[in-house]
């Protein structure tokens, strides 16, 4: 099973940025698809971005335009950065990975490893 690591979540100002990374035991080459996703408790997670075989990007509509997805093979990690951030980012991030391709992939129930998540506060 593949080993993921999520770091960059912090507090911020709202109009901040952060960038997160997500550094994997294997390879990122090792798998097609990886996505971030951010969940408030109490509500179910939501998919934030994703990226298929490096290429091929997908991103919820309300980060559209401020947030982008990039994976370094050479690194073994996958990054989201994050501008113009609003207090309604607020929420734990999570990164995910996948062997597959997936028709949905903002959807959470594509991915089979997850990793242990990091918190990203904005405030006003």
């Amino acid at each position: 099973e593949v080993q993921l690591v999520e770091s960059g979540g912090a507090s911020v100002q709202a109009g901040g940025s952060l960038r997160l990374s997500c550094t994997t035991s294997g390879s990122t080459a090792s798998s097609d698809l990886w996505g971030w996703f951010r969940q408030d408790p109490g509500k179910a997670r939501e998919g934030v971005a994703a990226i298929y075989r490096g290429f091929s990007r997908s991103y919820t509509d309300s980060v559209k335009g401020r947030f982008t997805i990039s994976q370094d093979d050479d690194k073994n990690t996958v990054y989201l950065q994050m501008n113009n951030l609003k207090p309604e980012a607020t929420a734990m991030y999570y990164c995910a990975s996948s062997p597959d391709w997936a028709a949905r992939p903002l959807r959470p129930n594509e991915y089979t490893s997850w990793g242990q998540g990091t918190q990203v506060t904005v405030s006003p």
